[in-house]
C-alpha cells in the first residue's frame, strides 16, 4: 500500500533482526569499559537482518561483501582465486554478496560461485547465500521491454532464476522515469524474476515519493560512515517510520579508517601510504570536505584506542558504530577477492559492543567536523551535483 510520510528530521532507533545462520553460534558477551578480547561467536539474530516491505522480505547478513573492487583499479582479479575466496567468506558465515551490472565481472563471478555452491555444498547452505545486484541505467525512456531485457542480463550472468535483490539507481531526478522503471521492476517481482526491489543512492525526498507511489522497496543503499553521518539527519527517520532499511557503503572509507593510515602525513610526497585505488581517492576527498587530514588523524587515534581496548581493529570499530545507528540494516566491506582477506575482522564486528564511553569519545572528535549535509547535500547528492 502507498505510504504517506511528511517532514522528516528526527531519528529513533530500532533494528529488527531475524534468525538462521550458516553455523552454530553463542551469545556475544557485553563489553564494558575494561579491556576484553572479543569472541567472534555470536547469536544467529545478531548476524542477520530481515529486509521487509509488505509481503516482500529477504534475510541477509548484516555485514555484506562488496564487490566493487572486482571492477578494476584494485589489482588484477584471477577468476578461480576470486571464486575460491567467495567460498571462504561464505563458509565463515559472510554469505551476502553485493554487486552491480557495471562492476566488471562481478555478476559473472557470482554465477560461477553459486554453481560451485550447488555442486559442493549441501542444499541448506544454498538457502543462506544471497546475491544482491544493482541496475544503473541511463535516464532513457523506461519501457517494460527495456527493463525486462536488462534484468534478464543480470539473471543470466548470475545464473539464477530470480534475483535475490535488484537495487535501482537513477541519475537525473528531473526525469521522473525512475517511477516507471520501478513499477516495471515491481511487475518483474510479481512474475518471480526478482525477489525484492530496492534502491541505491536515492535521497530522502525521492524515497518518500517512491513509497507514496506504492513501490515496495525494502532498502536504500547509501554512503554512511563515522565521517559521513548524513543518513542520520533525514533519511533514518523516514526509514524508521516506514520500515525501509539502510544498507551502507563507504563505511571503512576505502580503507582510510584503518591502522594503515594512522599517524601518516599525506602532505609529504612518498611519506605515507599511496592513495592508489579509486575508493581511497574518493574517500580522501570526503575527509577533505569534512575537516581535513589532521582532524581525521585525531579520529583514527581515538578509534585505535577503542579498538585496542576491545581487542579488535579500527575497521571493526568503524563498521560496528554505523551498524548501531538508527535505520541501518547492514554495512558493506569491500572485498579484494583473491588479493586480500579480512574475514576475521569482519566476523569480529558481530561480537563487538561499543559502550557509552566509546561512543562519546568518537563523537567528541566528529562534532569538530563539518556538516556534510550542508557541504554535499542529502544521500546520493554527491553523484548528482556538478
Amino acid at each position: 500500500m502507498p505510504v504517506s510520510v511528511h517532514s522528516v528530521i528526527a531519528t529513533n532507533p530500532t533494528t529488527p533482526l531475524s534468525s538462521n545462520s550458516l553455523h552454530r553460534n553463542i551469545p556475544r558477551r557485553r563489553i564494558g569499559s575494561t579491556s576484553v578480547k572479543c569472541s567472534v561467536e555470536t547469536t544467529e539474530a545478531e548476524r542477520l537482518v530481515k529486509l521487509k516491505n509488505g509481503n516482500d522480505s529477504l534475510e541477509i547478513c548484516r555485514v555484506l561483501n562488496g564487490m566493487w573492487q572486482t571492477s578494476g583499479g584494485w589489482g588484477k582479479i584471477d577468476r578461480n582465486d576470486a571464486v575460491d575466496a567467495m567460498l571462504r567468506y561464505a563458509d565463515s558465515g559472510l554469505a551476502t554478496f553485493d554487486m552491480a551490472d557495471h562492476y566488471g565481472p562481478a555478476e559473472d563471478l557470482y554465477g560461477i560461485f553459486i554453481n560451485r555452491v550447488r555442486r559442493e555444498r549441501p542444499p541448506e547452505y544454498l538457502e543462506n547465500v544471497k546475491g544482491l545486484t544493482k541496475w544503473v541505467p541511463p535516464p532513457v525512456k523506461m519501457t517494460s521491454s527495456y527493463v525486462r531485457q536488462n534484468i534478464d542480463i543480470s539473471r543470466k550472468r548470475m545464473d539464477v532464476a530470480s534475483l535475490d535483490m535488484l537495487q535501482f539507481h537513477w541519475w537525473d531526478y528531473a526525469n521522473d522515469g525512475y517511477l516507471d522503471a520501478l513499477k516495471h521492476l515491481t511487475d518483474l517481482k510479481e512474475e518471480g524474476k526478482i525477489k525484492t526491489v530496492a534502491l541505491t543512492n536515492f535521497d530522502t525526498e525521492r524515497l518518500q515519493k517512491i513509497l507514496e507511489n506504492g513501490i515496495p522497496v525494502v532498502s536504500n543503499q547509501v554512503q554512511h560512515s563515522i565521517v559521513d553521518m548524513r543518513p542520520q539527519q533525514r533519511m533514518a527517520q523516514l526509514c524508521e517510520l516506514t520500515g525501509v532499511k539502510l544498507i551502507t557503503y563507504g563505511t571503512v572509507m576505502g580503507g582510510l579508517l584503518s591502522e594503515k593510515f594512522l599517524d601518516t602525513n599525506l602532505t609529504i610526497p612518498f611519506a605515507g601510504p599511496r592513495l592508489n585505488t579509486p575508493s581511497l581517492q574518493k574517500y580522501k576527498r570526503m575527509v577533505d570536505g569534512w575537516g581535513g587530514w589532521n582532524l581525521f588523524q585525531g579520529l583514527l587515534r581515538t578509534m585505535k584506542s577503542i579498538a585496542t581496548k576491545h581487542g579488535v581493529s579500527i575497521p571493526t570499530v568503524a563498521v560496528r558504530y554505523v551498524l548501531d545507528q538508527p535505520g541501518v540494516g547492514g554495512s558493506m566491506i569491500g572485498v579484494r577477492l583473491g588479493l586480500a582477506e579480512h574475514i576475521q575482522d569482519a566476523n569480529a564486528i558481530f561480537s563487538l559492543v561499543l559502550d557509552e564511553e566509546d561512543v562519546n569519545s568518537i563523537q567528541e572528535v566528529t562534532k569538530k567536523g563539518k556538516d556534510l549535509l550542508q557541504v554535499i547535500g542529502d544521500c546520493g547528492d554527491e553523484y548528482r551535483r556538478i
